[in-house]
């Protein structure tokens, strides 16, 4: 071990976030360990994919973070500088059918290693990974900090009750605790689970003739879409600053999923039409005519929100972000390495 390094800790190191964020603090030279569900270890080419080629450069603890005992140890053997806590169900469409699940993975495992650090690491920095599912339903739009939040599904509710954890973990013991309340971000490294994946993987398979069409939910959803690569930035940003604090971020634009879906097929060369609405709507291709995309009315979830759009100006103005990947290049990159043999 290099007492010159920080080191850091990463719950959710497999996932998207965890595979930016783990190259951006190697970048900067820190010793980096991620914990990972032992699942991850029987199907390893799959779960590893994203971070194949780091495997060299970090240690990983297999784990459940939603068990105490195993998070103590892990706390106990690493002794963090950094905590970043990414792991979670994250699904807001899965969280309605598993409510139960939600909340022990999201709620508990945040408990737990708050308790833990308090105890064994009560200096580390930790990181929480919030999301605008908190707001919901927001009473306002753009949403910033201060902004009331209306959580609209288990999974909004779950994260909102890590928040206010974190939160209380930094007013009533002193711990420097942080809280992201990040807007949807995406990249080519996105599971084909999240709409945005399912999109472009899709339309590159009707591209190369493996698929016949794109099933969605509601094509009026909007969304405020950033570069998951960018947004790991902010994460090690708000570690660095002399406070604790919560931060919006967000780029501020917004985009339906109807307007993401037209441009992922523009980027595969398919320009298609709209016919009908609501449950109806079916997209053409204007070329031959066929149906590509079609709204699958068991797609749509029980509560929706239909408009989540973020003010980032504290973001911009004290950790000095601002996202770099524009909308439109974000999706040209995802169809583009979905599209790659």
């Amino acid at each position: 071990m290099n007492d010159d390094k920080k080191i850091a800790l990463i719950s959710g190191a497999t996932g998207q976030d965890g595979s930016y964020l783990t190259e951006l603090l190697l970048d900067k030279g820190y010793e980096v360990h991620g914990i990972v569900r032992r699942v991850a270890f029987e199907n390893q080419d799959e779960r590893f994919s994203r971070i194949k080629h780091l495997l060299d450069k970090i240690t990983i603890y297999y784990g459940d973070v939603a068990d105490y005992p195993t998070v103590w140890k892990i706390i106990a053997a690493v002794k963090p500088d950094e905590l970043y806590h990414l792991a979670a169900q994250s699904q807001v469409g899965i969280s309605f059918q598993d409510q139960f699940g939600a909340f022990r993975i999201n709620t508990a495992s945040t408990h737990y290693i708050l308790s833990a650090l308090k105890e064994l690491r009560p200096d580390c920095r930790f990181y929480f990974a919030g999301t605008s599912e908190m707001f919901g339903n927001a009473v306002e739009t753009p949403q910033k900090e201060t902004t009331p939040f209306n959580p609209a599904s288990p999974y909004g509710i779950s994260k909102l009750a890590s928040y206010h954890l974190t939160r209380m973990y930094r007013e009533a013991y002193g711990m420097y605790t942080s809280t992201g309340i990040l807007y949807n971000h995406e990249s080519p490294r996105r599971g084909d689970e999240f709409v945005t994946r399912k999109i472009t993987s899709t339309v590159a398979k009707i591209k190369k003739g493996l698929e016949k069409e794109l099933r969605l939910g509601n094509l009026d959803a909007k969304r405020d879409w950033g570069f998951a690569g960018d947004y790991v930035e902010v994460m090690w940003l708000m570690l660095q600053q002399e406070t604790p604090d919560d931060y919006v971020v967000g780029t501020g634009e917004n985009h339906t999923v109807k307007e993401f879906v037209e441009k992922a097929f523009r980027v595969a060369g398919i320009e298609i039409e709209w016919q009908g609405s609501g449950v109806d709507e079916k997209g053409i291709d204007k070329k031959t005519g066929r149906v590509l995309v079609v709204v699958d009315k068991d797609l749509f979830r029980p509560l929706d929100v239909n408009e989540l759009r973020a003010d980032a100006t504290k973001a911009r103005e004290i950790l000095g972000w601002q996202p770099q990947v524009k909308f439109e290049d974000l999706v040209k990159m995802m169809v583009k390495s979905d599209l790659k043999p």
